[in-house]
């Protein structure tokens, strides 16, 4: 069996172009297990996996449990609102704990960036960094990637905008990484107050005008305003945002091409996307959300080859 160059996945950063051709085939496999009437495989039957949430989140959170459950793994689900991180626990003791009841596999989300970084160094399961501060998310970026290659065929060669709050999101990160590794062109576009400083040196394109960034496209991956990351104002108003930024069907229909539409989620409607884009024929996203499921079987099926 082929292996991940890689013990945990903690960022796009770290693969290799073979790990995510090796992950995307492995999902071809899980998405048609998916598509039968049980489905369920026993591949990781002997496997146990923590999922440990010290931020909240329900996609992911219920991605990974789903994906977990059909690869027959035992799950247990922590939430640090009602754990002893409330009294003080450390990081690294309430994992140990954990681990301390034969886990094999930890699915971790944090709101600090490198806390899974951290945890590698100190424990031996393997761990899937499912979000870590403004970082990186990598099964989000993996899950995008591979739906575009299932739209059109290939990643390599589409064009790629970026659009919305670039500077607070782990999802643009991870998602630009793994473009720029398959060979698609990407392009960010957003206010330049909500745009890292250095952003170019990542090898983007650098759009502020939201319809040039639509005209240039092939796909379009829309990020919500995060402002429960954002410190300060970085715009005026939302309704000011929606004015500038805002796609509609309208705008969608005034291209001259088509272009496909996705969102990683929550969607704040009305904001970035409102309802006649996010359910239009443009919108692949909830076939991003099915893709999920079979993205995550794929890391937790080739990370627990390596479970010692």
């Amino acid at each position: 069996m082929q292996q991940l160059s890689v013990r945990h996945l903690l960022g796009i950063k770290d693969l290799t172009p073979a790990d995510i051709s090796l992950i995307f085939e492995t999902a071809d496999n899980f998405k048609e297990v998916l598509s039968r009437t049980i489905k369920k495989v026993p591949s990781l039957r002997d496997i146990t996996i923590a999922n440990v949430f010290f931020e909240n989140s329900t996609r992911t959170r219920l991605s990974f449990e789903l994906a977990e459950k059909r690869l027959s793994a035992d799950v247990i689900n922590f939430s640090a609102s009602g754990s002893s991180v409330k009294k003080g626990e450390t990081l690294l003791d309430t994992v140990n704990n954990i681990l301390a009841m034969k886990v094999d596999m930890i699915v971790m989300r944090h709101a600090s960036a490198g806390a899974p970084h951290f945890l590698s160094r100190h424990i031996k399961a393997n761990i899937v960094n499912a979000g870590d501060g403004t970082h990186e998310h990598p099964t989000q970026a993996l899950l995008d990637s591979f739906s575009i290659r299932e739209k059109y065929g290939e990643v390599a060669g589409k064009k790629v905008a970026i659009i919305g709050d670039i500077l607070h999101s782990r999802v643009a990160l991870s998602n630009i990484f793994a473009l720029k590794k398959l060979g698609a062109e990407v392009m960010v576009c957003g206010p330049i107050t909500l745009l890292p400083r250095y952003i170019s040196e990542l090898g983007v394109k650098v759009e502020l005008d939201v319809r040039k960034a639509l005209a240039w496209c092939d796909v379009a991956n829309v990020l919500r305003i995060q402002l429960e990351r954002q410190q300060m104002k970085y715009f005026p108003s939302l309704r000011e945002y929606t004015l500038y930024y805002g796609i509609d069907k309208k705008l969608l229909d005034s291209l001259d091409k088509e272009i496909t539409i996705m969102h990683p989620g929550p969607i704040n409607r009305g904001v970035e996307l409102s309802s006649d884009a996010a359910d239009s024929q443009h919108s692949i996203i909830l076939n991003q959300v099915e893709n999920g499921v079979a993205i995550r079987m794929a890391v937790l099926y080739l990370l627990a080859s390596q479970v010692a």
